[in-house]
């Protein structure tokens, strides 16, 4: 019996004194699937003919060397990212990765633009998700969905549509269905004296992209808000106001992305604001600091209250869990790993929880009784429980599999 299994029996004892059963919480973490997001690869990049700068305030700092330069070189890191994280998983793409020998306009993308990408999914039993990308073009400089002008408008209407039928050709063809997420950096650097017009036509651009019904098993609508960006500090379109009644009325799913509020908010206390209203919800779990920055996702405060919050309500079929970050200046495939792995130890902590135990002492208002089991608890042994999910995936265990990246690194990375 090795040293991971001796102590995860001790600590299995110790969870089961407070009612907690690790086995149910381990089985229940391998239904938990994480989108990773496939621009912490290359930069948010993409790999568009003739693509230009970023815009729409997408900003990676950092050159680390080694960067995805090719569709085929990602597809390589994120197979040794994965092979580093334990449990389910999925791939969240945006348009502006697909593969073609010749300049594709993004009004005109089509599956057969991603084929190599659903093929690797299937070879790596991955579920795909997508974005449709409003940013870094030389239509998306002033506005996208709420432009004045109506062809620059009718353009990524039609960018929205031919996205959505890419991501039912990947809920088709994978068995799982697809979340697509929309975005726009739409709004403004100074005082805007009419917030309402483009609000208006925004509400008609995104109606006519979701027009077309296409059946919920194979793919599903998202809108993300977001509060401000570099460009637009001063207004955005697409607020948390705007989206959230739009998801309620329209029927789409709502994305929430942890760095997209006041730096004092925490989107763990929206999931139940919203789930009432909406049927699907879309989590990109990210860390600001200051500002929507994109930071490597942390084992912190605010990420163990958002799995708390998915755990305790049973959402497990109701919110899709996917990351957003891009550091360019630490090892691209450690910061996936890392976040990752931070994201699926919150969502372990959570299932360890004695949630029933603490809910009858809230509805019997024994506050004081709550409050210690719930300090006491957090010093229950769950890492040993970790170790032993990581050992039964056969990936490292601890941080031994930081060794594995730095081999990578030499052997491969060093060599771009």
């Amino acid at each position: 019996m090795s040293n991971v299994q001796q102590t995860y029996q001790l600590a299995q004892q110790q969870f089961a004194d407070i009612g907690v059963d690790t086995e149910t919480a381990l089985n229940l973490l391998d239904k938990l699937p994480i989108s990773m997001h496939c621009w912490q690869g290359d930069d948010v990049g993409g790999f568009e003919k003739g693509a230009g700068s970023l815009t729409g305030g997408i900003q990676a700092t950092g050159n680390y060397p080694g960067k995805a330069r090719t569709a085929v070189e990602l597809r390589k890191d994120l197979d040794k990212a994965m092979s580093l994280i334990p449990g389910k998983k999925r791939l969240n793409l945006h348009a502006s990765y697909l593969e073609s020998e010749h300049k594709v306009e993004r009004n005109e993308i089509k599956p057969e633009h991603f084929t190599n990408w659903v093929d690797w999914a299937k070879q790596n039993q991955l579920g795909l998700d997508f974005n449709p990308t409003y940013f870094s073009h030389p239509l998306s400089e002033e506005a996208t969905l709420t432009h004045a002008n109506k062809e620059i408008r009718d353009f990524w209407i039609e960018h929205g549509k031919a996205c959505r039928k890419i991501s039912e050709y990947f809920g088709k063809e994978l068995g799982t269905a697809s979340v697509m997420n929309i975005w726009i950096p739409d709004g403004s650097k100074d005082l805007v004296v009419d917030k309402f017009a483009p609000r208006q036509r925004l509400v008609e651009s995104l109606d006519a992209i979701i027009s077309e019904k296409i059946d919920p098993q194979y793919h599903i609508d998202a809108v993300e808000s977001k509060l401000f960006g570099i460009g637009v500090e001063s207004y955005t379109a697409g607020s948390n106001e705007f989206y959230a009644t739009y998801a309620a009325t329209r029927g789409t799913a709502l994305c929430l992305d942890a760095g997209h509020f006041h730096p004092t908010e925490s989107i763990a206390d929206k999931i139940s604001a919203v789930m009432p209203f909406i049927q699907h919800l879309l989590l990109h779990v990210s860390r600001p600091v200051r500002w929507d920055s994109d930071h490597v996702v942390l084992l912190d405060d605010e990420t163990q209250a958002i799995a708390n919050e998915i755990i305790r309500n049973q959402l497990f079929d109701r919110v899709h869990i996917g990351l957003d970050f891009f550091d360019a200046s630490i090892n691209r495939i450690a910061a996936w790993v890392i976040g990752t792995r931070n994201m699926q130890k919150a969502l372990l902590k959570a299932l360890l929880e004695p949630t029933a135990q603490l809910r009858q002492l809230e509805n019997t208002r024994d506050f004081t009784a709550r409050l210690a089991l719930l300090e006491e608890q957090k010093s229950l042994p769950w890492q040993a429980v970790w170790d032993m999910y990581c050992e039964r995936h056969n990936v490292p265990v601890g941080s031994c599999w930081l060794d594995d990246v730095r081999g990578y690194e030499k052997t491969v990375l060093s060599q771009r």
